[in-house]
């Protein structure tokens, strides 16, 4: 199993990422989210001059903000700094579209953007479409170095849904999701990816799969009301909150509700109507402190049982019980994603509590 973090994408605070190489942490991911935070390649080129082992990458990229050619160098660009420890994560843009009041990327492109990524990736040429214009394209210049194609880079897909579930089996060397500690959604989604890589005929046998998720290691006598627990999840569980309402809106559909916030929806629903900002313009309230902070008028939200059901919980035996499980069933990767302002607490309990003795 490894162990990694996914950090609010700060420029000024690189240093996270440091932290975590010296902790032990396996790998880092920097989200790409151009609203709300600074941007994910320029922080992961600081990031990479100033460690030596942790693995860089995207967590993940948005292919709905940048054109295939230019995330391939980008990423490319990362792994001339730091060789063989770069990794692309990419997804089809939940949260770096939907704050602009916009959609994700349907998944036909997204399928097309993968595969002129992955060719390109492997300094091959493609034929790349770009304003209803398909030319061949190709890296030039490889064997000056200005990027490094030399060691490969793995592209782990981001995703939830079927289709994009078999997009990740088609062209994604792994899989990142929510809940994916999980063994019933772990099977279900990798079904999926099994699918999308039987229709190419891949091989599955080194796929990598990560759950993104965080983590409450629970004090001897602590339960999940505590002030604690809630200051140091309560911004991912909010996040899960912010995700549900957003698809909801977007498909009708009550099964995109998690059970582990039923008790809590009606309540949730009410207080987003209520919200100050136009209906027009409610994308721009909703991902106020996005898994970077808790909102104050959010905490009524965070429940024990909506912890429970986003939050890897427990005392350190216990997760390391659940980690143990999960990593039977196939799970390679656990991606801890912390507030800001405890992130450091959070991984430091974590790696003593837990990695240390797993």
């Amino acid at each position: 199993m490894e162990f990694s973090v996914t950090v609010a994408t700060n420029i000024g605070d690189w240093q996270l990422i440091k932290f975590a190489e010296d902790l032990g942490y396996d790998r880092a991911w920097v989200p790409d989210s151009q609203m709300i935070w600074s941007d994910c390649y320029a922080t992961l080129a600081v990031a990479a001059q100033n460690t030596s082992r942790i693995k860089l990458g995207t967590g993940v990229a948005i292919p709905g903000t940048r054109i295939a050619p230019v995330t391939a160098h980008s990423i490319a660009s990362v792994n001339r700094l730091a060789p063989g420890r770069a990794f692309l994560g990419i997804g089809t843009g939940h949260t770096a579209m939907r704050v602009m009041g916009m959609n994700p990327m349907k998944i036909r492109d997204f399928r097309e953007y993968l595969r002129v990524l992955r060719t390109l990736l492997q300094g091959e040429e493609v034929e790349y479409t770009f304003n209803d214009t398909t030319r061949t394209i190709q890296f030039l210049h490889q064997d000056l170095k200005f990027i490094d194609l030399e060691h490969p880079i793995p592209i782990i897909v981001a995703a939830n849904g079927p289709l994009a579930l078999k997009a990740a089996g088609e062209f994604g060397d792994g899989l990142i999701s929510v809940l994916n500690e999980q063994e019933a959604v772990l099977n279900l989604n990798m079904d999926y990816v099994g699918q999308g890589a039987a229709r190419v005929g891949r091989d599955l046998s080194d796929y990598h799969t990560v759950s993104l998720t965080s983590v409450v290691v629970l004090e001897p006598g602590e339960d999940l009301t505590s002030e604690r627990v809630i200051d140091e999840c309560g911004s991912w569980v909010s996040a899960v909150l912010h995700f549900a309402y957003e698809i909801y809106e977007f498909t009708g559909k009550e099964e995109m509700i998690p059970p582990s916030i039923h008790d809590i929806w009606d309540e949730y629903c009410a207080y987003v109507k209520r919200m100050e900002t136009p209906a027009e313009k409610r994308y721009l309230q909703i991902h106020n402190g996005h898994c970077t902070f808790l909102m104050p008028e959010e905490r009524r939200f965070i429940t024990p049982k909506a912890i429970e059901g986003s939050c890897i919980v427990g005392t350190p035996d216990e997760i390391l019980d659940k980690l143990r499980a999960a990593e039977k069933n196939g799970l390679k990767e656990v991606s801890l994603l912390p507030p800001m302002a405890s992130a450091r607490k959070v991984l430091t309990d974590f790696k003593d509590k837990v990695m240390a003795r797993y």
